[in-house]
């Protein structure tokens, strides 16, 4: 089993907790940084926050970021590596992202060369 994000226990408790404490959306933002036009798409189960914006919604809620996980059969785990487990559109996907970790490299690897000259 592995923990999952669940969105819309996230949207629940955001929307509970931020009216519980009497916040509007744009009270919620300015206390956590997070736009209220965000806000309001947590809520609507339609943005999924960054680590950073949930540990802030977190604090400033008060809610255990455990709370917004949920359990998760594991499936297709190392689908990348068994490529007969992909769709063409995903073998093409993991082919793309080759491509660019391998670009990246060797940008990489070029700067270093070029600044320790």
């Amino acid at each position: 089993m592995m923990k999952k994000l669940s969105i819309d226990k996230l949207a629940t408790i955001v929307t509970n907790r931020r009216k519980e404490k009497n916040f509007t959306q744009e009270n919620l933002g300015e206390l956590t940084g997070i736009n209220r036009i965000m806000i309001s798409r947590i809520e609507r189960e339609d943005f999924i926050p960054s680590v950073t914006q949930l540990e802030k919604l977190a604090d400033i809620l008060e809610f255990d970021i455990a709370d917004v996980f949920i359990e998760k059969e594991k499936e297709n785990s190392f689908v990348a590596l068994r490529s007969e487990a992909l769709s063409d559109n995903e073998k093409e996907g993991v082919e793309q992202l080759f491509k660019m970790m391998i670009s990246l490299r060797q940008q990489t690897l070029l700067r270093r060369k070029i600044e320790n000259e």
